[in-house]
């Protein structure tokens, strides 16, 4: 999946972007403008097949929702959200739910 040239400078809603893409093995979101999004619930739940997510380029700074945002990426062994900024989050339930790579 290549998605390196999406313009995403005036999204605010990437709930559901790669929701249960199974399939998936890795992707490239390093060029995401994601400064204005305020909505990343289940962005990434149910990527049962990608075992490594680096996120650093992401501005989440307006953020308010990342609940199930990675909910079912169980075979996901490296996340890389070290600059996540979740000042405004209000919602982060399940973020994490049933990632449970052994």
């Amino acid at each position: 999946l290549s998605i390196s040239n999406f313009n995403t400078s005036k999204v605010i809603d990437m709930g559901f972007m790669f929701d249960n893409c199974n399939s998936l093995l890795s992707l490239d979101l390093e060029n995401f403008n994601t400064s204005k999004v305020t909505n990343m619930n289940s962005m990434f739940r149910k990527c049962n097949s990608i075992l490594s997510l680096d996120l650093n380029s992401f501005d989440t700074s307006n953020v308010t929702n990342m609940n199930s945002m990675f909910s079912g990426c169980t075979s996901l062994i490296s996340l890389n959200i070290s600059n996540f900024n979740t000042s405004k989050v209000i919602d982060m339930r399940f973020m994490f739910y049933n990632c449970n790579y052994t």
